[in-house]
């Protein structure tokens, strides 16, 4: 006799006992089972209902059958978890318990168990089961906080009805006595499940029962409301799990197995099977389920702590501290119209929404400058007051804005509470484009409006550092809006940006800032990271872009706000150090200086100077190692906080050799040998009249993993190289023939290369948009060896698994391509990388 919960199994290849088939009597079951799933009339709530009932009547006919045969009474077969709420995906696992009375021979008991478990095993269904009396099921409750959970559900399919009545009753009396000490325990397993899964509603694989805002938090809700100490806000909630139920179903059914990850490779399949447009509208729709589930829970819990901490004082203590105004609570004034109520804002009683339409903005600020959540009845007071603003905004209404996004972490969730309210879209109708739209990226952290506010957020730790911070946490907000329209998102979001800058009230000036602003989001980091910043033309382009140095100032602050609200990919000291130097030449420009600073691409360092004499001295390559560090920006410090250590950002490993064909496809290849990530190249060819040409290249790397090679291995491994007794080709297609044993394939779009016209007066610049791998910078310096040009400098940019690298290149003159010519070599390059 079992007297704990199995986990799913029985033996491979199970029969039942007595090798009694699985199919008979009870054999029109899978039949049935089986028809029903490929019943495309039937979906949904439906066919889990219709599911749900086939099974228990399968089930219930077992019981019959053999309880009867044994000649056992007082048992009862009941359905606990999601099958006891009656709804049974495609592959969930049937979650049982026989109850009995106590009085059934033991041996007969087992017996009586296996003919029940065994058939289920034999279909190759999950099957989650116990054996227990009423006495031993709640004591295993209180003992087990999941069990006591799937009690709660439990539902009668056969036997004796009172077993089941008992054990119910039990289970809801002794959850609501037990509540105070159970719901405590019930969070903590919400929050450390969240934290190894990830918040389904900016997963691009999310788990739809485990991730935060998953089925697993819905069904804590459920326990919850069945505490009677609180409820979860019920707008929309039923209808998000439902759909998230439905998008398990569709997953179940397309893959054939029990899973419940969302898959890139299974999204299309399971946005057909539900009869959706594509993968990004399934994911968009999940999003949305998960972030109404995850705010009812955030609500939830919030009513739970605050009823709790209520209870945990003592009557008379109570009336001590409060007296007369017991049970009322201290309210303290937070702005006009906004209280503190309970550790929540809350709208003052003498609060007119109705007549007062900035009221919502007013309160959203001060909850966020406050830090404290925005009172859920608070929104809806003001939402069906729906009294809206007048266009374009007061002053007031502008400025609440401003001081909203201006807040800092304690933004987003007020910003949450409005959005799933359906505030938001109320006050910036551009807004719904965005609201949950995935981002296909890795580099990306975020939904597309979530990034916009997490932007703002960064933005907020920059404001002292600009002019205008109202218009730099403005622009953070709407720096991506384009991307719910087709096209460019910085050429459509220039456009919507103006008409929500005007919306909201800022005058002409200002909003074509905001404009250029978010029309230019990208040109700073794109520049620095892409171009020679040694090139006059590069720096010309950005000041005119720009336009003036207060808008620079903005432009930069918004650049590294946006980088790092996307991810750890999309930042680092070194792409800051690359940005700020570009900045320095653009606000110099735009100052009227002359180009002083700038090092022309002939003009070597000392060091260079010294490699080139020794390498042709020795007439091979010679090296040198740099440890290189970055300062903390502003913005990793503040005023109270000592400043942290310099952040190493790579060495700086400086090569001089002879010039000779194929110096840089080899290089770049033994530093990919050496599993060394270039970050950055400059090439720089000094010949001297009479002596031989000597190639300086100077390289930014840094070691995937482990520690950086010795320089004289790194020398003899070139020297190898160029005197070909060392097969880098064959050597990388090895290494990656090995790499792609170790790991799942990816799906990657083509290799894109392009001519960046304009780019430069000296130069052609040759794009290079492809999958980051092992030995591409050498694939590349090959393919732009054998079409004969000069390499003049390289600029390489990794962002996640995607390399955006550029490269200047000369003809044999010297001088920059045709137009054809320059075509001709982009697409040569192109098919050598396919």
């Amino acid at each position: 006799m079992t007297d704990s919960v199995e986990d799913t199994a029985g033996p491979a290849g199970a029969q039942s006992p007595g090798n009694e088939p699985a199919t008979a009597p009870e054999g029109g079951y899978p039949a049935a089972r089986l028809r029903l799933l490929q019943d495309e009339t039937s979906n949904g709530p439906d066919r889990r209902a219709a599911l749900a009932r086939l099974t228990d009547d399968w089930l219930a006919g077992l019981l019959a059958r053999h309880g009867t045969a044994a000649g056992l009474s007082g048992t009862a077969l009941v359905a606990v978890g999601g099958y006891g709420r009656g709804e049974l995906s495609p592959r969930s696992d049937l979650d049982l318990l026989l109850l009995h009375d106590g009085r059934a021979d033991a041996g007969a008991l087992a017996a009586l168990a296996d003919r029940l478990w065994y058939p289920v095993w034999d279909l190759g269904l999950a099957l989650d089961h116990s054996v227990r009396t009423p006495a031993q099921a709640r004591k295993a409750a209180r003992e087990d906080l999941k069990v006591q959970l799937g009690l709660l559900d439990a539902r009668h399919l056969a036997g004796d009805p009172d077993l089941t009545a008992t054990v119910r009753t039990a289970a809801y009396a002794d959850w609501r006595e037990s509540a105070p000490k159970r719901l405590p325990e019930l969070h903590d397993l919400c929050q450390e499940r969240a934290e190894r899964q990830g918040e389904l509603q900016y997963l691009l694989e999310p788990d739809l029962k485990e991730a935060r805002g998953g089925l697993r938090d819905a069904t804590a809700l459920r326990a919850v409301a069945a505490s009677w100490l609180a409820d979860a806000p019920r707008g929309g909630l039923e209808a998000a799990r439902t759909r998230l139920l439905d998008a398990r179903d569709a997953l179940h059914l397309t893959t054939g197995r029990a899973t419940d990850r969302l898959s890139l490779q299974d999204q299309d399949q399971v946005a057909t099977a539900l009869g959706m447009l594509d993968a990004d509208a399934l994911l968009r729709q999940t999003y949305e389920s998960a972030r109404t589930i995850s705010y009812a829970a955030d609500v939830t819990w919030r009513e739970v702590g605050r009823v709790l901490r209520a209870r945990s004082l003592k009557p008379t203590l109570r009336g001590l501290l409060h007296g007369r105004t017991a049970g009322k609570g201290e309210r303290s004034p937070l702005a006009e119209g906004v209280v503190e109520l309970d550790g929540e804002a809350v709208l003052a009683r003498t609060a007119r929404p109705e007549r007062d339409p900035v009221l919502v903005l007013r309160a959203a600020a001060a909850a966020a400058q406050a830090g404290l959540p925005l009172a859920t009845h608070s929104i809806r007071r003001c939402a069906t007051a729906n009294r809206p603003l007048p266009v374009p905004w007061p002053a007031e209404a502008r400025e609440q804005l401003v001081t909203l996004l201006g807040a800092g972490t304690h933004t987003v969730p007020v910003w949450e509470a409005l959005e799933a309210e359906g505030i938001i879209p109320r006050l910036l109708p551009d807004w719904e484009r965005v609201r949950c739209r995935p981002q296909r990226n890795p580099v990306h952290t975020w939904t597309v409006d979530r990034h916009l506010v997490e932007t703002a957020v960064r933005a907020a730790a920059l404001t002292r550092r600009v002019h205008r911070p109202d218009l730099l946490l403005v622009a953070a907000l709407l720096h991506d809006i384009g991307k719910g329209w087709p096209g460019d998102h910085s050429v459509a979001g220039e456009t919507i940006a103006r008409d929500v800058a005007a919306r909201l009230g800022f005058g002409a000036r200002d909003t074509t800032v905001i404009a250029t602003l978010v029309r230019h989001h990208l040109l700073l980091i794109e520049t620095a990271t892409r171009r020679d910043l040694d090139d006059p033309a590069t720096v010309g382009a950005v000041a005119e872009a720009v336009g003036s140095t207060r808008t620079l100032e903005l432009l930069h602050a918004l650049t590294e706000a946006d980088a790092l609200a996307t991810g750890p990919a999309a930042w680092s000291a070194w792409r800051g150090g690359l940005v700020a130097d570009l900045v320095k030449r653009v606000a110099a420009r735009l100052a009227g200086e002359p180009d002083t600073e700038l090092r022309g691409t002939g003009e070597p360092t000392a060091e260079q100077e010294r490699l080139a004499i020794e390498a042709r001295r020795t007439g091979g390559p010679v090296l040198a190692l740099h440890t290189r560090a970055e300062a903390p920006t502003e913005a990793d410090t503040g005023p109270e906080t000592p400043a942290p250590a310099q952040e190493p950002v790579g060495v700086e490993l400086l090569i001089a050799v002879p010039d000779q064909p194929g110096v840089l496809p080899a290089a770049a290849g033994v530093l990919a040998l050496h599993r060394l990530t270039v970050r950055a190249a400059d090439l720089l060819l000094l010949d001297p009249i009479d002596e031989g040409p000597v190639l300086v290249l100077s390289w930014r790397v840094a070691a995937e993993y482990g520690s950086l090679p010795q320089a004289d291995r790194l020398r003899a491994d070139l020297l190898r190289a160029l005197d070909g007794t060392l097969d880098i080709p064959a050597r990388l297609a090895e290494r990656e023939r090995a790499y792609a044993r170790r790991s799942r394939a990816v799906l990657a779009p083509p290799p894109r290369v392009t001519v960046a016209t304009g780019s430069s007066d000296t130069a052609t610049v040759i794009e290079v948009r492809a999958q980051d791998a092992h030995g591409l910078l050498h694939r590349i310096g090959r393919a732009l060896e054998a079409a004969g040009v000069a390499v003049r400098s390289a600029h390489i940019s990794t962002l996640g698994a995607n390399a955006v690298d550029a490269f200047y290149v000369t003809g044999p003159d010297g001088a920059p391509l045709a137009d054809a010519a320059a075509h001709e070599v982009a697409a040569a390059v192109e098919r050598a990388l396919q």
